[in-house]
């Protein structure tokens, strides 16, 4: 058996707590200490995977045990000094989405990372789930026919008034790059490159610096379009946060189910559980930490980081000044890595 990628998670907040979960007896990856300007919430999370706790990254690099990646779970406006440091100590780079507050950002730390020759991905949990890549697999058959439409919805109502997500200055804005980012991944995921995007802010239920309840369109190349629902006041309560809708028939992707029906068809057919949180966690662990060691290659590849980054920001440039915005080009990263 090879021996497990060692890891150095950076932050211990509400994020590194599904990481540590997932860390428990994974055969791949080994969590060897945690790092938070916090020493309390550092302590207690080492203390439960019986590792060292560091107040800072420059501590653990100076005096902390070997890693070969740091996690990085700090938030968005800490993640290219993070992630360009960790490159320049030869360090592998889990970085949390969203993976950087603008597209010049984004392009330093892949740059950091190609130059450094260590790996790079973002971290969007949604990605990993067994019944997305089944739906994906279910999509590339035809059994649905030409896809029409995709509507996903993250809807929930989540009291974000004293967090950092509503501080425009640390997380880049609201929803729209909190949520909406594993929305495009998604999206991005099922049927490929998003060519335009449209943003539309609605009224939430507070008042926030930032905004708390938004609608993005998209199109693509292929000519599909999709409806994304955000916000952290209102709760549509819906059983389903993916449904594609094709020619032949209709799949969705729920929390805790997950079904397909052909329009000939008279019954759903289930194929899977839903939503399983830990489960993907895990299996972000397993395939990063395979990059790492075996040169697997990647289900989130830098080209997915830097394009997610992209669409937010043709759809913060919609809001802003209405109307459709077309997504930039992305970077291409050559051989390096495969994408």
């Amino acid at each position: 058996m090879k021996p497990p990628v060692k890891f150095a998670l950076i932050g211990a907040g509400g994020i590194a707590q599904s990481y540590v979960q997932a860390f428990e007896g994974h055969s791949d990856a080994q969590l060897c200490a945690v790092v938070d300007t916090r020493a309390d919430a550092a302590q207690a999370l080492a203390e439960r995977m019986t590792c060292p706790a560091f107040t800072d990254h420059q501590s653990l690099l100076k005096s902390g045990p070997e890693i070969d990646a740091a996690i990085i779970c700090t938030p968005p406006n800490t993640h290219e000094e993070l992630a360009l440091c960790f490159a320049q100590h030869g360090k592998n780079i889990l970085c949390e989405k969203p993976f950087a507050l603008n597209i010049d950002s984004a392009r330093r730390m892949i740059q950091a990372s190609l130059k450094a020759n260590v790996q790079i991905t973002m971290a969007s949990k949604f990605r990993y789930v067994y019944d997305m890549i089944r739906l994906k697999s279910l999509i590339a058959s035809g059994v649905l026919g030409d896809i029409l439409l995709i509507e996903n919805a993250f809807t929930s109502r989540v009291d974000m008034s004293n967090r950092w997500n509503a501080d425009p200055t640390i997380s880049g804005g609201g929803v729209l790059i909190d949520n909406g980012t594993h929305s495009v991944d998604i999206l991005r995921y099922l049927v490929g490159p998003i060519h335009d995007v449209m943003a539309l802010e609605y009224a939430g239920a507070r008042k926030l610096r930032v905004e708390d309840s938004a609608r993005m369109l998209a199109r693509f190349t292929k000519g599909i379009q999709a409806h994304v629902d955000l916000s952290w006041s209102i709760n549509k309560e819906l059983d389903w946060f993916v449904s594609v809708f094709g020619t032949q028939g209709t799949a969705q992707v729920g929390w805790k189910q997950s079904r397909h029906k052909t329009h000939s068809a008279r019954e759903w057919t289930i194929f899977g559980n839903g939503y399983d949180k830990i489960q993907a966690f895990r299996d972000i662990l397993g395939n990063f930490a395979r990059a790492c060691r075996d040169h697997e290659p990647l289900l989130i590849s830098p080209a997915d980081a830097e394009a997610s980054v992209q669409v937010i920001e043709a759809a913060y440039r919609s809001l802003r000044e209405s109307g459709w915005f077309r997504v930039g080009p992305i970077s291409d990263y050559g051989a390096r890595w495969v994408y």
